[in-house]
């Protein structure tokens, strides 16, 4: 068995003020995945921890962008009309702030001032189980598992 290398889908930066994790193969959904990176690119650490904590609380709904069709509409600060609540996505991707924030901190940078400049997702492989069905038959079902990768840069 071949063990994977994984690698960053941003290059260059500046290794003494950054701090990277990824989440590799995590059982959420890649659509709410994707929109959870999109909300919180930009954002400070702390600010992008509050935000996903709403979302978990169903306090703050995210804004749906790019997956919006048949898509309900929520009142959002962003001045969106399509969002949802996706509550274990956005309870992994905070293990995954968490982490970037201990990591940080090992390598000597103030979480404080950390800027979350590289938040993205992608789709990994596929589970494949059946489910069954009447008559002998049976129907397969499948569950896409989910990359996460952040990058916080330390600013001034």
């Amino acid at each position: 068995m071949t063990v994977p290398e994984w690698g960053y889908s941003v290059e260059g930066l500046n290794p003494d003020k950054t701090a990277k994790v990824s989440g590799r193969e995590l059982r959420i959904s890649p659509k709410a995945a994707t929109e959870i990176c999109g909300t919180i690119r930009g954002m400070k650490i702390g600010e992008a921890k509050k935000t996903l904590e709403d979302v978990v609380a169903m306090k703050r709904a995210v804004a749906y962008r790019r997956y919006k069709k048949e898509v309900s509409h929520k009142r959002l600060q962003e001045r969106w009309h399509a969002g949802k609540y996706p509550v274990k996505a956005a309870e992994g991707i905070l293990r995954l702030l968490e982490e970037l924030e201990t990591n940080a901190e090992y390598k000597g940078l103030d979480p404080e001032k950390l800027r979350i400049i590289h938040a993205a997702s992608q789709r990994g492989m596929k589970v494949r189980k059946f489910i069954p069905r009447a008559f002998g038959r049976s129907c397969p079902h499948f569950n896409i598992l989910t990359h996460v990768e952040l990058v916080g840069y330390e600013a001034e």
